[in-house]
């Protein structure tokens, strides 16, 4: 958990908006927290979970589970507190952190994570991968506190409630596959792959992992909902992977172009067998860069499931590459340019890096097999980067500085000699 710079706040204040936006997140996020604490009315909060549902990870493996409920909300209404295919390029960072909240997070006491039956058997569970909200309701003991604090993989949170008593009123409509897979004892990954072939969303995906839902039946546990994000990018991603890198290459170079919340996103898919680079650009007083001057971090991946680092918002990006050159019949090599601007003070979670790059791809490129000038020219028209980045962006897209396999075998013919017995 993180907070923005102390620096920045106390020299805004809140009113000065320093970093950009049209309101303060931090005093935004603390309205809505303490709006939605005084809705729950003597000790008792009811609602429709949209649905949501958070596992902790503090204390592992006795763990939290928060369920959302926006106080006083119910049906459809309550549906866009969870809902970021919805959100995307519909809402501004301001109106997803007042949103998101404005929903109470209601939490029993830390259960093991091998309690996954308990929750399935309340229907807690089933309620936080249905299709459609859910009727809820909860005897509150304890407000546990309004914070600022916030995650970089998930979206902001509401104020976190203990409960007494948690109930599922309402009837959950859980997806037929993901009821078979319930049911079913195969293997994680082949459960997420039947999931998703079948098309449930991500986040539905994402949930069931982290709820115990999925796997070995005798294995299962409740699995902390950032790991789970990660988990589902990369067992999602991977799949798609084992098919495209038996795809023909891309014969062309395209440059996709992406923005939203203060986020921009290039994509270049270039000729050339399937490897990545990631390299994501912090302006000034955006979050992580209390500096004076532009940071970034660079993550390659030369081959296959061979990362220089680990990085969650990589993760969520290479999904939905994959997904696109899954699409095309397609393998690429893969540059992904991020550029975080000053504005970015308050992160929503890896979700926006997944639906913006998939959209950039969606919506075709904005440019073909450019020449060095031309994407250059390209880069610095649309976004401020230290010349390093660019300098390493054009070397991994036009293979500048690297030896090319087939070229080594060619020019050295007898150089090398394999015996056989």
């Amino acid at each position: 958990m993180l907070k923005p710079s102390p620096r920045l706040c106390i020299e805004c204040k809140g009113y000065k908006l320093l970093c950009g936006l049209s309101r303060c997140p931090l005093l935004s996020s603390y309205i809505s927290k303490v709006s939605a604490a005084t809705r729950i009315s003597r000790g008792f909060v009811e609602g429709s979970t949209p649905p949501t549902a958070l596992v902790g990870e503090s204390g592992y493996p006795r763990v939290a589970i928060y369920m959302g409920i926006p106080p006083g909300v119910y049906g459809e209404e309550a549906r866009n507190f969870d809902n970021p295919v919805s959100w995307h390029l519909k809402l501004g960072l301001e109106e997803i952190i007042e949103l998101r909240s404005g929903m109470a997070m209601v939490s029993l006491p830390k259960v093991l994570v091998t309690s996954v039956g308990k929750l399935y058997e309340s229907e807690v569970a089933l309620a936080a991968i249905s299709l459609r909200p859910v009727d809820t309701e909860a005897v509150v003991s304890k407000v546990l506190g309004i914070s600022t604090n916030f995650d970089y993989l998930l979206p902001p949170t509401g104020p976190r409630v203990l409960a007494e008593l948690l109930r599922v009123v309402g009837n959950p409509s859980t997806p037929k596959k993901l009821e078979m897979m319930i049911f079913d004892d195969v293997k994680t990954s082949e459960a997420i792959k039947e999931l998703y072939n079948s098309n449930i969303d991500f986040y539905t995906i994402t949930r069931a992992l982290s709820l115990g839902l999925l796997g070995y039946r005798s294995k299962r546990k409740l699995v902390p909902t950032r790991w789970a994000i990660t988990a589902t990018d990369t067992i999602i991603s991977n799949l798609l992977l084992d098919v495209v890198r038996g795809f023909q290459q891309l014969s062309d170079t395209l440059v996709f172009y992406g923005e939203y919340l203060y986020n921009k996103y290039l994509i270049i898919l270039s000729p050339g067998s399937y490897r990545a680079l990631w390299i994501e650009v912090w302006h000034p007083k955006a979050i992580y860069n209390p500096g004076e001057g532009l940071e970034w971090f660079e993550v390659k991946e030369l081959r296959p499931n061979s990362f220089t680092a680990m990085d969650g918002g990589f993760l969520a990006a290479r999904t939905s590459v994959l997904q696109y050159l899954y699409s095309i019949g397609r393998q690429a090599r893969v540059t992904i340019l991020r550029e975080i601007l000053p504005q970015y003070i308050y992160p929503v979670g890896n979700w926006q890096i997944r639906e913006t790059v998939k959209h950039a791809l969606s919506r075709g490129p904005i440019l073909k097999n450019p020449v060095e000038s031309e994407l250059t020219n390209l880069v610095e028209r649309f976004m401020n980067v230290p010349r390093e980045v660019l300098k390493r962006l054009i070397e991994f897209v036009y293979e500048k500085n690297q030896l090319k396999l087939d070229s080594f075998f060619k020019n050295s013919q007898n150089a090398i000699h394999f015996s056989t017995p």
